[in-house]
């Protein structure tokens, strides 16, 4: 058992605190994993914001980056001072979902109140996200690792564990796109960039970006963006259109805002899809008209964490960004300390930041 420091959520909706906390070695297949970036992601936000409810206190962040420092028994492949991404894709590798090449979608329980942290007097601390990085030391299976070059930066390596999977993820693997089709995204945050730099990477022929804030649609502009509409305007499914010349084949929706989910189907061409990313709050509902999905052949997919298979799609991902291919730096906003996290959040509820990073010595 050893001492780190922690950003703590004692409440929700309050600031975090910086504390001493337990963590204990690995245990059978597990990995200890010294950190050095871990980006802040809206899911945290929300989390600690009680969107989502959970247990408390709990230490959140699910994209890290950072080097093994421990293994437990059991594990093969991965070796002390590897470098890796960590992410919240814990998978079993035996439940039907798993053995169906879907391991976001794995069915086996994980308990975050009884893993591998503990409050300094010993008491439940739970482990949010199966990561609990906003931490300076985490322990997790070792399937939520993928190593990485030793000269990748960890800043950037680290959004690989989240946002890029998640937006790049959902247009490759949810949307299944194909060259030459057309793309709406809805909102231009983190995700959403990614999503726009997805469908540019995979061919779309047009891809709108739809964000309230001008700003954000001059960023989806130097991500791949092919046109933009303000969706303050007056029904701003018609703007997308006229720049399509038609409906879109997929409709992205990144934001968790219920509201927005009533009308992406708006958006769409026949036959077109609706790819649901955004989480909305517990207890929130939409609302479409089911007859008009039905008679024009249309869909409403959820992807979580892109569908990704992080063993199959982050190193790839990670041969786009050093080919020049896919931003990640471009993504970083500004990077902050462990003990001005409180700081980094504010910042990212602001809607200015693209990322912001937590780097750890």
């Amino acid at each position: 058992m050893q001492t780190i420091k922690a950003a703590v959520c004692h409440d929700f909706g309050q600031p975090l605190v910086i504390e001493d906390v337990r963590l204990r070695a690995p245990g059978m297949g597990e990995i200890e994993v010294s950190l050095d970036a871990v980006a802040i992601c809206h899911s945290d936000i929300s989390y600690a914001d009680g969107a989502w409810g959970g247990s408390l206190p709990a230490v959140y962040g699910h994209e890290a980056a950072g080097r093994i420092s421990a293994l437990g028994a059991g594990v093969t492949g991965l070796a002390a001072g590897d470098p890796v991404v960590v992410t919240l894709i814990r998978a079993c590798g035996a439940c039907p979902s798993c053995g169906a090449g879907r391991p976001t979608g794995c069915e086996a329980p994980h308990d975050g109140d009884h893993g591998p942290l503990s409050t300094i007097d010993g008491g439940t601390l739970h482990q949010a996200m199966a990561c609990g990085a906003f931490a300076e030391r985490i322990v997790v299976h070792h399937g939520q690792a993928v190593k990485i070059p030793g000269d990748m930066p960890m800043d950037a390596a680290s959004l690989l564990a989240c946002g890029v999977i998640t937006g790049v993820g959902a247009v490759v693997n949810a949307a299944a796109l194909r060259a030459g089709q057309d793309v709406v995204v809805i909102g231009a945050g983190g995700v959403g960039l990614n999503a726009i730099q997805g469908a540019r990477i995979a061919g779309a022929r047009r891809i709108v970006a739809v964000d309230m804030n001008a700003g954000k649609l001059e960023d989806a502009i130097a991500f791949g963006a092919t046109d933009t509409v303000l969706a303050s305007q007056d029904q701003p499914w018609r703007a997308a259109m006229d720049a399509m010349g038609r409906g879109a084949d997929a409709v992205l929706v990144t934001v968790g805002a219920a509201p927005v989910y009533d009308l992406a189907a708006n958006y769409l061409a026949p036959g077109g899809k609706v790819i649901m990313v955004g989480m909305p709050a517990s207890g929130a509902f939409s609302s479409f008209e089911a007859g008009n999905l039905a008679a024009a052949g249309q869909s409403m997919i959820g992807s979580k964490m892109g569908d990704v298979v992080i063993a199959r799609d982050i190193p790839w991902m990670i041969d786009l960004y050093r080919q020049g291919r896919l931003k990640l730096d471009e993504l970083i906003s500004n990077r902050w300390r462990l003990d001005q996290i409180n700081e980094a959040i504010a910042d990212t509820r602001s809607g200015s930041a693209r990322r912001n990073v937590i780097m750890l010595d």
